[in-house]
């Protein structure tokens, strides 16, 4: 019972110290049964910028908040949550010039991040598909939309849909429901992608919502068939990196109820895989 409520104890100071860490700006974090289970630097790969930049994540027990570091163990800032619940992971295979990478995958947004060594890589992956289970065994219904990942600035130089070539005045945007590079010229259309927003419209590309409106004149068109059938029934009836190498991600022993590195935790509880 001691042991319990000196856990309770630590535990709720460190989520206040998390909130705290983001300033004025940023949400509190406490929250009956929210439990720190880990935290250390990722590297986020960002479609606006061509080199990664180095983040803070921490990961509790029912979501995952990150930022953009001002002073490592201290000060962040640019906070973002992630029920873990709308979240999905997608490994992504080494290659030359891309190391320890998976895919965060959300409703509203989808991005890429790398651990720096594989078996950080594989502690995160782990802990959060451990969390993301035990919440969805206790009745959280899973998100089945995702946002695409949006393709990187430099991955082209021209628009993919009218080829015309990208300046400083003719800059890259990205269609919120395929991700592509386009002009503005071909991006002026803008439609409701419900699991991004159920009510705010997002900027697409000419080809999707020419698709889109396709599909709604389809169903429309259904939809008419549906009411003629059924009229007729009546009358017959009547969706910086060098900060990330300097320390290891650290996790939490539940059993111990202490912070431990990755060496240490993996000692007492290894990560069934």
């Amino acid at each position: 019972m001691e042991k319990t409520l000196t856990f309770n104890r630590e535990n709720n100071d460190r989520v206040k110290a998390v909130g705290e860490s983001f300033g004025p700006s940023g949400k509190s974090l406490v929250k009956p049964g929210r439990i720190l289970m880990g935290e250390g630097r990722l590297l986020k790969q960002s479609p606006r910028n061509k080199k990664p930049q180095t983040k803070i994540f921490f990961l509790f027990n029912d979501v995952i908040v990150y930022g953009s570091i001002l002073l490592h163990g201290r000060w962040y800032k640019k906070q973002k949550i992630i029920p873990l619940e709308t979240v999905k992971l997608e490994d992504i295979p080494d290659t030359d010039s891309v190391k320890n990478q998976w895919l965060i995958r959300t409703s509203r947004k989808s991005f890429y991040v790398a651990a720096p060594s594989p078996e950080e890589k594989r502690l995160w992956m782990a802990h959060i598909e451990e969390c993301q289970a035990t919440l969805l065994q206790q009745g959280l219904s899973a998100t089945n939309e995702y946002a695409v990942s949006w393709m990187p600035d430099s991955a082209s130089d021209i628009c993919l849909i009218c080829e015309v070539k990208f300046t400083a005045t003719n800059r890259r945007h990205h269609c919120r429901m395929c991700g592509i590079l386009v002009c503005h010229k071909c991006c002026k259309d803008k439609a409701v992608i419900e699991h991004i927003s159920a009510t705010k419209k997002q900027k697409v590309c000419r080809h999707c919502h020419n698709k889109q409106q396709e599909e709604v004149a389809r169903s429309r068109g259904n939809s008419e068939e549906d009411e003629l059938a059924e009229s007729s029934d009546e009358e017959e009836e009547e969706l910086d990196d060098s900060l990330l190498y300097q320390s290891p991600s650290s996790w939490l022993d539940t059993r111990m109820g202490i912070y431990a590195g990755i060496g240490a935790y993996m000692t007492m509880h290894p990560v069934k895989t």
